[in-house]
């Protein structure tokens, strides 16, 4: 998994002359919970991402609650949910955005009462997907690379809570 601050400023695009900065992540995961977030008004579509990180030999796994923002994005995960919903294992090339830490508090279980932290951020780009080791998705070429499919060697799915 690599972080990376955009060392330029950028403009958005509705032209009225706001800068901020790009904050992106890319790494490879396994996609859990997608999921159609309903608000007061209208929803949005939400997954959890499992980013693989550390040693091939004792892997390590980071999650991330995002919502998944962009066309192309939000159609692939569609696409994938079938096979998530299965407990097929779904494993990803991503790019997260805006990640932030997010306190909640335990509401059932051995740690009911105590505090957690949430990482949140926005699924912004998918550069392939495999479903049980299967190729079924690559992206067209971009600017910034994320991690190449052939270097995923096959992982165990981590236990979701």
């Amino acid at each position: 998994m690599s972080t990376n601050v955009t060392n330029a400023v950028s403009s958005n695009t509705a032209g009225n002359g706001a800068k901020y900065f790009d904050l992106h992540t890319t790494g490879v995961g396994y996609l859990n919970r997608p999921r159609e977030v309903k608000l007061k008004k209208g929803s949005f579509l939400a997954v959890d991402v499992s980013a693989l990180r550390g040693s091939a030999d004792d892997v390590e796994y980071t999650r991330f609650d995002c919502r998944v923002s962009g066309e192309e994005a939000q159609a692939v995960i569609r696409n994938l949910q079938a096979d998530i919903d299965a407990k097929k294992k779904v494993i990803v090339g991503f790019r997260i955005g805006d990640i932030y830490a997010e306190p909640f508090t335990y509401e059932s279980g051995e740690k009911k009462g105590q505090t957690g932290v949430s990482l949140k951020g926005r699924l912004l780009f998918i550069q392939w997907a495999k479903v049980d080791g299967v190729s079924v998705y690559q992206a067209p070429r971009q600017d910034e690379p994320t991690p190449d499919a052939s270097s995923v060697a096959p992982f165990e799915e981590p236990a979701t809570a």
